[in-house]
């Protein structure tokens, strides 16, 4: 084999891209990797983790402020913006570093540079020394997501700005403006506010928190709230006036439009794919909406090329990425055993505060694809763990098919439950029915209890309310 053609080609080193190029390594094949910007991608760059590890600091820094509550003194409590940002750099260089680190025990090859598809099984790579020919019978996108810029409303990286500028602050938010409620949204929002930022949430849907659960989205608009935060639902934002210190917003809301001040915007209204310049339409890719079309198995319908993770459409998840790149290399091995990934059993967290994690279906979705439901419930105030950690806010909430005993999906709001609920998570791969969860025995005192109690709540046997 010459030394630019390989089993395999991977484009992109996301948490889709490197993944699938390490599982196509195990496996035996000859596999490269072009990556124009990151090792590890966005996520481990500028999304998943960075974002978690400022979101840390805030928890600390809000447990810090309610030490009196635990019998302790912290006095004159503070932070240090700088410091904090400088912390999530280096967790995210870190883990960077790692996956470079992967490649190379890996024995993949890797390429720094901007690939373009030349034709069936063929690439070239613009790098800093020039344009390299590569070809594998297999090509693999990944490319990935950025974030969306609506007319107007585009971030500058002065006084409006993308995840990526709120991840590296030019200046500390006083009064903030953050536009969309998603997953990213709402975890700015929850950062800023902590640190003590007057924060305001517009959302244009007619809730916060759009996917989840509507029960759980109304908790979450109450807890935010009770923060301090101030929540617009069916709002837009038409406009911004930007000056030196300040933006002017014209927000229009119950059919009257609001001018409001800020010092600063986060712009959170969603994703673009990043299918453009690839080569793809030359060779007959179909694309939806800026998400390349595939199959069940990311097959595209161009022989031998496949895309996985967010640019292949929702949900737009590192895990989902991750185990389609999976799925892609076993197939692209000749494995017989391979599965496809299924979305609706596919947990989605968010690490606001109170965190938010769900799987499979709301209990309106469940309904509207013709289920008869039964709905369980536990609150956090009812479980002996959650009081002692001082996290007595929060539900547990499950939805079962009432025919077959099915667990539909599950939904929750509290502490830790981005931890949880890989518990239900587990469940729908085995297909469990709620006799198998009310016959498992949970330890004591673990929030996890509160599993099971939301369980037995859908079949009346609930015993800690």
């Amino acid at each position: 084999m010459a030394a630019n053609s390989f089993d395999m080609i991977v484009i992109g080193a996301g948490p889709g891209g490197y993944v699938s190029a390490i599982r196509g390594a195990q496996l035996g094949l000859k596999v490269a990797i072009v990556e124009r910007e990151h090792m590890g991608g966005i996520c481990l760059n500028w999304g998943c983790i960075p974002t978690k590890a400022l979101l840390r600091s805030s928890e600390v820094f809000h447990l810090m402020k309610r030490a009196t509550e635990f019998g302790l003194k912290a006095e004159g409590v503070g932070y240090d913006l700088d410091a904090v940002v400088k912390r999530s750099r280096a967790v995210a260089k870190q883990l960077s570093g790692g996956v470079a680190h992967l490649m190379k025990k890996n024995k993949i090859t890797t390429v720094m540079g901007t690939a373009r598809l030349t034709g069936k099984g063929t690439l070239s790579v613009e790098t800093d020394k020039g344009t390299e020919e590569l070809s594998a019978p297999s090509i693999v996108l990944a490319t990935g997501v950025r974030a969306r810029n609506l007319p107007g409303l585009e971030a500058d990286g002065k006084r409006v700005w993308s995840y990526k500028h709120a991840l590296v602050p030019p200046h500390e938010p006083k009064k903030l403006l953050v536009i969309g409620s998603g997953a990213i949204g709402i975890e700015f929002a929850s950062f800023y506010n902590t640190l003590g930022a007057e924060t305001t949430v517009v959302e244009v849907m007619d809730r916060i928190l759009p996917v989840e659960d509507a029960e759980i989205s109304a908790f979450a608009k109450k807890s935010f709230e009770k923060q301090g935060m101030k929540i617009m639902q069916k709002a837009i934002v038409k406009k911004l006036d930007r000056g030196a210190d300040k933006v002017t917003a014209h927000i229009e809301a119950g059919g009257k439009l609001e001018k409001m001040e800020f010092d600063t915007v986060i712009s959170a209204v969603g994703i673009v794919g990043n299918t453009e310049d690839l080569g793809l339409e030359d060779l007959g890719v179909k694309i939806d909406r800026t998400h390349v079309v595939v199959d069940e198995y990311c097959r595209t319908g161009v022989e031998g090329l496949y895309a996985i993770g967010d640019i292949a459409g929702a949900p737009w998840l590192a895990h989902k990425a991750s185990h389609e790149g999976v799925m892609v290399a076993e197939l692209i091995a000749g494995r017989k055993d391979v599965h496809p990934v299924r979305p609706e059993s596919i947990a989605g967290c968010t690490y606001c505060h109170p965190q938010v994690a769900s799987v499979g279906y709301t209990e309106a979705q469940a309904r509207e694809k013709g289920h008869e439901v039964r709905v369980g419930r536990f609150p956090f105030i009812g479980n002996g763990k959650a009081i002692a950690l001082g996290e007595a806010e929060g539900l547990v909430k499950t939805v079962f098919d009432a025919r077959t005993g099915e667990l539909l999906g599950a939904h929750m709001i509290g502490a830790e439950v981005t931890e949880l609920i890989q518990g239900y998570v587990v469940g729908r791969q085995l297909e469990t029915t709620e006799e198998d969860l009310m016959n498992t025995v949970f330890p004591h005192p673990t929030l996890s209890e509160m599993m099971h109690e939301s369980v037995l709540a859908a079949y009346d046997r609930v015993v800690h309310i």
